[in-house]
């Protein structure tokens, strides 16, 4: 025990020392990025089994056909004000955690609004005579409202700076539920089934994790009065980049066919799991930056940005090299998928301005936010209509990626009176 104790203090003496360097709290960085980054590395391994399971069990078609309704449904998510899991974080870092009741219940009540939604798509694709898409949308449109409602454990262990718990949590989340998707890979194929499983084993997971921390850690009644009003604010302001983050899916469907759908699915898998990895910097960030002044966040924030930057380079060069080894390796019925996927990654050059995001979100500058959230999804769908029709995935990546750069510039421009 000694041993292990005088370990112990002499990495907290190094975090200490280096600190002056990173200009960073490295033993809140150790503590809460090493729970977070397993998190997000064993969810991201685990969605990597997953895509390894889909490209090698299921046929292009019946898999586009899936992502087509998953994306349906997290268009839909709008309905359930996602905001409210990031205000609930920033009340229950003020010890105002009364958010977490109220918050549950108004996200599950809006949330039967896109249930009834997702039922009017499935009747729509019913009367046109598909007969793949309806009853599966309604499996989606049964459950998907508590699925998204009942996460927001997380936006509470969040603000607690739990993040040991929040990643325990979600670890067994992700594997249980991939290890059902899975399973139900090897015994069927049918859409349904697949549908079925990925919805009722989210919903009754989140659910459970839900009713978990809301009885081991007793959330005080104490609520901001503002939190619910901030919450919707922010979902209202997330609508059109939802929209714009799912509409590239369902125009490849309309457009192009289930099947170029899953290639340009397999595309977004890898860097898609980097940057969830990468997401942690921003919810690290959050709890500390909501007790910050503007002033205080002002001071450094370019510094660590630059730093973000470098790494961001580094893992770009690394996958464009690394992309076809890996395709032929586990994805040889997606080899097209590789160009797309190396000019995807160039989108993880925007990751470093996560805290410039994470900043006016922490301070709750509303007009701001919402020019963060409108103006660039405005600008990338408007992109998409004009270059799907004639380029199909090309036309898609470069919408995304002009997206980044009108979202940088705006960022910048906005942080000059933060």
């Amino acid at each position: 025990m000694n041993k292990i104790q005088t370990i112990k203090d002499k990495t907290y003496g190094l975090l200490r020392k280096t600190q002056k360097y990173t200009g960073t709290d490295n033993v809140y960085l150790a503590k809460g990025g090493f729970w977070l980054t397993l998190g997000q590395i064993i969810s991201s391994a685990a969605g990597f089994l997953l895509a390894m399971a889909f490209g090698r069990l299921l046929d292009p078609e019946t898999y586009g056909n899936y992502r087509y309704i998953i994306s349906l449904a997290e268009i839909l998510v709008i309905f359930t004000l996602y905001g409210i899991n990031t205000a609930v974080t920033q009340a229950v870092a003020r010890n105002l955690e009364g958010s977490f009741y109220t918050g549950f219940k108004t996200k599950l009540k809006w949330g039967s609004l896109g249930g009834l939604a997702a039922i009017a798509v499935a009747s729509y694709y019913w009367i046109r005579g598909n007969e793949i898409l309806p009853v599966p949308l309604l499996v989606a449109a049964m459950f998907f409202p508590l699925m998204y409602s009942a996460g927001i454990y997380n936006g509470f262990l969040a603000g607690k700076k739990l993040f040991n718990v929040q990643a325990k949590y979600n670890i067994a989340n992700q594997i249980i539920a991939t290890g059902a998707m899975i399973a139900t890979l090897f015994f069927t194929k049918n859409l349904f089934w697949l549908i079925a499983v990925y919805f009722v084993s989210h919903a009754f997971l989140n659910y459970f994790f839900y009713l978990l921390t809301k009885f081991k850690f007793r959330p005080n009644k104490k609520e901001d009065p503002q939190s619910l009003s901030y919450g919707k604010h922010l979902s209202l302001m997330q609508v059109f980049s939802v929209i714009a983050d799912q509409s590239d899916k369902i125009l490849l469907f309309n457009l192009t066919g289930s099947g170029p759908l899953a290639v340009y699915q397999f595309a977004l898998i890898i860097p898609d799991q980097i940057r969830d990895i990468l997401k942690s910097v921003g919810t690290l960030a959050f709890p500390k930056l909501a007790e910050k002044s503007s002033q205080e966040i002002k001071a450094n924030i370019k510094e660590k940005s630059f730093k973000l930057f470098l790494l961001a380079s580094v893992i770009i060069i690394a996958y464009m090299i690394a992309a076809p080894h890996i395709y032929k390796i586990f994805f040889p019925r997606y080899l097209d998928s590789i160009y797309y996927s190396q000019i995807y990654i160039l989108s993880l050059l925007a990751f470093p301005f996560v805290l410039f995001d994470t900043s006016f979100t922490a301070k709750a500058k509303k007009k701001e936010l919402y020019l963060l959230q409108i103006a660039p999804s405005v600008f990338q769908m408007i992109l998409y209509v004009g270059l799907i029709p004639f380029l199909g995935i090309m036309g898609v990546l470069i919408a995304l990626l002009g997206r980044k750069v009108f979202s940088i510039i705006l960022t910048l421009f906005l942080f000059r009176k933060f």
